[in-house]
């Protein structure tokens, strides 16, 4: 089986449903202005490419219609440029690309492009008519519960306390500021925020803005966080403060096959070495990467300790933390702001920089490999728990 190598990867900042910059931005201009970016990053004519998968968690409404075969048209490649959709829940995004991954490794296709979108300004969470099976839903609700509820049953069953919750939402949230102010989101683009203003003749003015930070991370304390209330159980641990953040926005990547490395003269940044997804049950879905992390390192070979950077989302701090002790890295060190050491979510995660259910599998990965880069770390592994009782994971290989 032929290397898949990541040439390029890129992503819109993260900004906070409803009342961030991207609150009234069409998705469809969200992935399509990404799209552009990831091909003029390495000088690409997107005739290369073959065909755009983009991973998205409620492809309706405004995403619906085939959303990665429009999103294609409006970034204007040309007609033979092939999309589709994909949903997998939270791990969309890192679907699209071991799927197009995939294409390349068994020689189906030579460059593919990989992406993720969710405007959950727009589509709300949950889509727009969500109806369970009435009889289904009776002998087994847990399919449709909220996930914050998942959120408060591993942190009940499995002893994790609000304190440390807490304290793990506090040090996502200053690892992201810190990373603001050094610059380090490199992968970011800068990416056009509309405004639709009415008028006192009642006519409708655009307001276009140029943005260029994730919107939602926010200054905090401990006894601020304490001061939060529940919002899944009145007796509970869970709260907005140490849940991830719902959030707009877009990632893509490009990935070639190593003759097409060669063919256009490009840089690979990293080869996607493995992809490989769990079950678990679905009241507790948060646990997913306490499955599929495992299983991923047996597959590879490898252990825990060889993992030189994770980005293991933060849909909630009670799953992250749980997931991390089961997979034997839940060190203070190699999350904390203070550590010189740290090695999850080096930038903060979700919880200060949002969590766009469709896009996050693309997003974090490139977060992750541009921190590998940054850094040279070799292997880096990306990790999520995803809705109805399932983790997926991926690890990367950074080239020479």
């Amino acid at each position: 089986m032929r290397d898949a190598y990541i040439v390029s990867a890129l992503r819109t900042p993260g900004c906070r449903r409803g009342k961030g910059a991207f609150a009234q931005t069409r998705p469809e201009e969200l992935i399509s202005h990404i799209m552009k970016a990831v091909v003029e990053k390495i000088n690409l004519d997107p005739a290369a490419i073959d065909d755009f998968m983009l991973g998205c968690a409620f492809p309706e409404a405004e995403q619906g219609i085939n959303l990665g075969r429009i999103a294609v048209k409006m970034a204007g490649f040309p007609d033979s440029v092939s999309g589709a959709v994909i949903n997998r829940f939270c791990s969309s995004g890192l679907e699209s690309i071991a799927q197009s991954a995939m294409r390349v490794m068994v020689g189906w296709s030579e460059v593919t492009m990989a992406g993720g979108c969710e405007s959950m300004s727009i589509v709300p969470m949950g889509g727009n008519l969500p109806r369970p099976h009435p009889d289904f839903a009776k002998t087994d609700p847990e399919m449709y519960i909220s996930m914050g509820i998942t959120a408060e049953n591993v942190a009940n069953r499995y002893n994790v306390t609000r304190q440390e919750q807490d304290e793990f939402a506090l040090h996502s949230q200053m690892k992201a500021a810190e990373a603001q102010r050094k610059g380090l989101f490199t992968e970011i683009v800068p990416t056009p925020a509309k405004r639709y203003i009415e008028q006192p003749d009642g006519s409708i003015k655009v307001q276009v803005k140029m943005q260029d930070f994730d919107d939602g991370v926010r200054e905090t304390t401990m006894e601020g966080l304490a001061k939060l209330r529940t919002v899944f159980a009145a007796m509970g641990s869970v709260t907005a403060g140490n849940s991830s953040q719902t959030t707009d926005g877009a990632a893509a990547s490009v990935i070639m096959s190593e003759d097409a490395v060669k063919k256009y003269g490009v840089k690979p940044i990293a080869k996607l070495r493995l992809y490989t997804t769990a079950g678990c049950k679905s009241d507790e879905m948060g646990v997913g990467p306490a499955y599929a992390v495992p299983k991923l390192l047996e597959k590879a070979g490898l252990k825990a300790s060889d993992i030189g950077l994770w980005e293991l989302n933060e849909a909630f701090a009670s799953q992250c933390i749980y997931s991390a002790r089961q997979i034997g890295i839940a060190d203070r060190k190699n999350w904390a702001f203070d550590s010189p050491d740290r090695i999850i979510n080096i930038n903060g995660g979700a919880i200060a920089l949002g969590h766009p259910l469709g896009c996050t599998g693309s997003k974090l990965a490139a977060t992750l490999l541009a921190n590998m880069q940054r850094l040279g770390v070799k292997y880096g592994v990306e990790s999520m728990c995803i809705g109805g009782g399932m983790g997926a994971a991926a690890l990367f290989e950074l080239c020479e």
